[in-house]
């Protein structure tokens, strides 16, 4: 965004605008120093009953964030509005990331690392998450379609978080001809043109369930459909050392419906 962030030294009441970045700031030890979170923040468990909630990442309540007083803020480009992140940052420290690889992730967490005051812990679970990553194998490479929303039908384009870790899943993205379109709009007739091996269905932003699997597989004449963790795959915090375990699980399920 251009701007220049100025923070105290070791910052005490922050507040964290993204869910997968609250997930961070735990794993980091930041207890006492996190004030606030959004209502999309359930992990872990413990802040999501405990700490104050302060809207969601699109729809924060801008006047209990003057109340809380902040020291610290952190938020995202894509999940965070411009018009709240500009009216925050005209009275607080706000700190944003970009997110649109594994790489960008991984040097996003050892930037909060810095901003908190926790390099060591943050270089720990670096190394924690590349030795998962350098351990995992891709399998065979898929062609996949991904579904992020129901009605209108929504996929991902190339420039994405999810795309990225579709390529180390070892998956090709049929949608990655969209090199401006992040989130493009899709049908039925395209996804059947395009017929990829498999289709995903996220469990995130859209809940995706079984019964929609089975309606889509009704539609799609024979092209199989998965639901996936849209956690495992649009997650870029801590909880990124989960991911290559389920991949290599994913692999499982997908051999399985390979032979029905």
């Amino acid at each position: 965004m251009g701007r220049t962030v100025q923070c105290a030294e070791r910052p005490q009441r922050i507040i964290s605008l993204v869910p997968s970045q609250t997930e961070l700031l735990h794993d980091l030890g930041l207890e006492n120093e996190v004030i606030g979170i959004t209502k999309f923040c359930i992990a872990p468990d413990e802040w999501f009953r405990t700490k104050t909630r302060i809207g969601g990442t699109k729809q924060i309540n801008r006047e209990l964030i003057a109340q809380l007083q902040p020291d610290l803020i952190i938020g995202n480009k894509e999940e965070n509005s411009i018009e709240d992140i500009e009216w925050l940052g005209a009275r607080f420290p706000v700190w944003m990331s970009d997110i649109f690889t594994l790489a960008d992730a991984m040097e996003m967490i050892r930037q909060v690392g810095v901003l908190t005051a926790r390099e060591e812990k943050a270089a720990q679970l670096m190394q924690e998450i590349q030795r998962e990553f350098s351990a995992y194998q891709p399998q065979s490479r898929l062609s996949v379609a991904y579904l992020i929303w129901n009605q209108p039908c929504m996929t991902i384009g190339k420039h994405t978080f999810i795309h990225d870790l579709l390529r180390v899943w070892g998956a090709q993205n049929v949608f990655d001809r969209h090199e401006d379109e992040r989130y493009p709009i899709t049908s039925v007739e395209e996804i059947k043109r395009l017929a990829p091996d498999v289709l995903l269905l996220s469990t995130e932003p859209f809940p995706f369930t079984e019964a929609h699997a089975d309606e889509w597989t009704k539609r799609l004449d024979g092209i199989p459909v998965l639901i996936v963790s849209g956690e495992r795959f649009s997650w870029y915090g801590s909880s990124l050392k989960k991911v290559p375990a389920y991949f290599n699980e994913l692999n499982t399920r997908i051999a399985v419906l390979k032979t029905l």
